[in-house]
């Protein structure tokens, strides 16, 4: 398999790359918007934070798991 084409379909790689967009959302928000607005964007988007984590988390070990039953990740 491609590995270019397996990390375009990885979960954990999609969640990452959400992450990061999301925290370059916040930069530009605290940068450019009213204090009161970005500092509301900001709390909201660090809430968030902490469930991409513990998503990447799961998925991780959701496919450790599945690999020492089978002995291979999911496509």
């Amino acid at each position: 398999m491609n590995p270019v084409k397996g990390l375009l379909r990885s979960r954990k790689f999609l969640l990452l790359i959400l992450d990061t967009a999301i925290s370059l959302i916040t930069y530009f928000v605290g940068k450019y918007a009213l204090p009161a607005v970005a500092e509301d964007i900001n709390f909201l988007i660090a809430a968030y934070q902490p469930v991409f984590v513990a998503l990447i988390v799961a998925i991780a070990v959701e496919d450790a798991a599945l690999k020492r039953a089978t002995g291979r990740l999911p496509h």
